[in-house]
């Protein structure tokens, strides 16, 4: 589905502040991967996404999805059919609109070129969507009413209704609390069985990455330092990967508490 080969991303080249942030990273994902990304903050992991949505161009390497070179469609090109969820639980959705509204929009985007209207049906085919979100009595609230969770996990919602090939969780529970934190990695998992997704998900919760997903990546300076799936993963714990990445790198990681998250 999605084929990266030999990425690189220098920012402000030719300058004292030159960077190289991606360093020829090749990545292939297949059709209903759920892939973790996980590595150190300046890892590059917000730069790989950046890369595959078409919000940086590349500085070199090529991108491929479903088959067709995309490594210089822009971005808004891209937002067709590869959906992105953000840290900010307010980046999704329309505070001043009802909830209603904002997944009538999202439906619309989903069916692209047509308009819709709500009525009858379509409330209640979101009142049964909402159900596992607890916000089935709610399509009326503005969604400005609603807490930073019960946002994020209609953001979700909303996201995979604009049916997207592939969906991108940008730490998308980072600014929840432990408990809301776990309602939208639930609700995650289930849409993604629901939808029959292939998603992308970079994370600094260490034992989320583990217990989520059938791949995990971890990333250290621009680069892909480990690629792990089926039985391998399964196996994994928190301590394994902190050791795999000091032997790997032959030094500590840079944010050992930050791994050990739990």
């Amino acid at each position: 589905m999605l084929e990266l080969k030999d990425i690189s991303k220098v920012f402000y080249p030719g300058t004292v502040n030159e960077k190289l942030a991606l360093d020829s990273v090749s990545l292939n994902i297949a059709q209903g991967d759920v892939v973790c990304i996980v590595g150190s903050n300046g890892s590059g992991k917000s730069t790989l996404f950046n890369i595959v949505c078409g919000t940086y161009p590349v500085t070199g390497g090529t991108i491929h999805f479903n088959g067709e070179d995309v490594t210089h469609k822009p971005e808004y090109r891209r937002a067709r059919t590869i959906g992105r969820i953000f840290q900010d639980p307010t980046k999704g959705t329309a505070a001043g609109m009802s909830v209603e509204d904002n997944l009538i929009t999202a439906l619309t985007k989903g069916m692209r070129g047509l308009k819709f209207s709500l009525n009858n049906e379509r409330r209640e085919f979101f009142r049964e969507q909402l159900i596992p979100l607890g916000l089935d009595t709610r399509l009326k609230d503005n969604v400005g009413l609603l807490s930073g969770g019960q946002r994020q996990a209609l953001t979700l919602l909303m996201t995979v209704l604009s049916q997207p090939k592939m969906l991108l969780l940008d730490e998308h529970t980072a600014a929840l609390d432990p408990g809301n934190a776990q309602v939208v990695m639930n609700m995650t998992e289930h849409f993604i069985s629901q939808f029959n997704l292939t998603a992308l998900m970079i994370t600094h919760n260490m034992q989320h990455a583990i217990d989520f997903g059938t791949r995990l990546v971890m990333m250290d300076e621009g680069t892909i330092i480990l690629d792990v799936s089926g039985e391998e993963k399964k196996k994994l714990t928190v301590l394994k990967l902190v050791e795999l990445f000091k032997s790997i790198k032959n030094k500590t990681y840079a944010s050992d508490e930050a791994l050990l998250t739990l």
